[in-house]
């Protein structure tokens, strides 16, 4: 089925490649160079997914602001942030906002189609919810790996797909350390120790912010992470 993807994006050469790639998957790809010209195409309909850069034109925050209206007008539209500026700072106000995830340019254009692949089998799954879903529960933690939906005590945990597929690697082995190399490949992402370390610090966080007391996923130093046997 072939669905529209919509990337706002102001660098010509950057847009273009975007465009590329996923046509070659079978998506129908609308691309544009600024805020306003998105915001009046998708005054008339809303794509099937949004791939949005932070900067725009002479927009610094742009695509926050984007960000921002969008997921104000769908709870439920896949939204992804493409962008050079990978500050915890930056991260961390665009799946504040909303965003489904949050990627640096430096990803490359398979990661990124992986990524796509893997918003639209969430939407797909979250729209028949009656399908069969594979669960792991473990103490107060549920996760269903089709819905790619992580619940603890019964509360949604706004995970980006990168932080899902990170707690999944934990958590389906408990009691095994995993290597940030390990996170990385189940992740399918390709950066450095901190950025992982980030990651782990924003998904406790998620959790903690719903169970002050929540402390499952143990850091082993020199060796990587796991979560608690």
């Amino acid at each position: 089925m072939s669905r529209l993807i919509a990337i706002v994006e102001d660098e010509p050469a950057i847009r273009s490649n975007y465009v590329d790639a996923l046509t070659r998957f079978g998506h129908q790809v609308a691309a544009f160079a600024s805020r306003p010209e998105a915001q009046q195409a998708f005054a008339l309909k809303l794509p099937d997914l949004v791939i949005i850069d932070v900067g725009l034109g002479d927009e610094p925050e742009g695509g926050f602001d984007l960000c921002r209206e969008l997921r104000g007008r769908s709870a439920t539209l896949p939204i992804l942030f493409l962008t050079a500026r990978d500050s915890d700072l930056d991260v961390i106000s665009g799946l504040r906002l909303g965003a489904d995830d949050y990627l640096t340019k430096d990803i490359s254009l398979a990661q990124l189609t992986a990524r796509v692949q893997a918003l639209f089998r969430r939407t797909d799954a979250l729209r028949s919810p009656q399908s069969k879903d594979t669960v792991i529960a473990l103490r107060g933690l549920r996760l269903e790996l089709e819905r790619m939906r992580v619940t603890w005590n019964g509360e949604d945990v706004p995970l980006t797909v990168t932080e899902f597929w990170m707690v999944h690697a934990l958590a389906h082995r408990p009691g095994h350390v995993k290597s940030r190399e390990q996170l990385m490949r189940e992740a399918q992402i390709v950066v450095d120790d901190a950025t992982v370390t980030s990651h782990i610090k924003r998904m406790r966080k998620k959790f903690v912010a719903l169970d002050a007391a929540f402390d499952e996923i143990d850091t082993v130093h020199g060796a990587g992470y796991r979560w608690r046997p």
